[in-house]
C-alpha cells in the first residue's frame, strides 16, 4: 500500500520561504519520478517541479530560478525549496510519484502567500 504525505505548507508574506515535504511509504525509490503539482483558486492543477533517478530536475517557468526540487532515496523522501514566494504560488501543493507505471498521489498542504 503505497501511501505520500506532505508537510511543510503555511501562511507566509511575499518574499518568504517555505520548505515542503514529501514522505512514502509502502515501496523504495528505485528509478521513480517524482513530482511536485499545485492548484490555486479556480483553475486546474499544474505541474511544478520533477525530480528523476540521478537528479535530472524541470521546472515550470513560473517557478524556475526560485524553487528547487530535490530528494533522498535512503529515507523514501523529497522536497520543495521555494524561495522569494510571490501571492500567484497561493494554492494545494500534491506530491506524486510514478512507480512501475502508476502515479500515486498526497493528499495535499495548502500554501499561502500574503501580500
Amino acid at each position: 500500500q503505497v501511501r505520500l504525505v506532505e508537510s511543510g505548507g503555511g501562511l507566509v508574506q511575499a518574499g518568504g520561504s517555505l520548505r515542503l515535504s514529501c514522505a512514502a511509504s509502502g515501496y523504495i525509490f528505485s528509478s521513480d519520478l517524482m513530482d511536485w503539482y499545485r492548484q490555486a483558486p479556480g483553475k486546474q492543477r499544474e505541474l511544478v517541479a520533477t525530480i528523476i533517478s540521478g537528479g535530472v530536475t524541470d521546472y515550470a517557468n513560473t517557478v524556475k530560478g526560485r524553487f528547487t526540487i530535490s530528494r533522498d532515496n535512503a529515507e523514501n523522501r523529497w522536497y520543495l525549496q521555494m524561495d522569494s514566494l510571490e501571492p500567484e504560488d497561493t494554492g494545494v501543493y500534491y506530491c506524486s510519484a510514478v512507480l512501475n507505471r502508476l502515479r500515486y498521489w498526497g493528499r495535499g498542504t495548502q500554501v499561502t502567500v500574503s501580500s
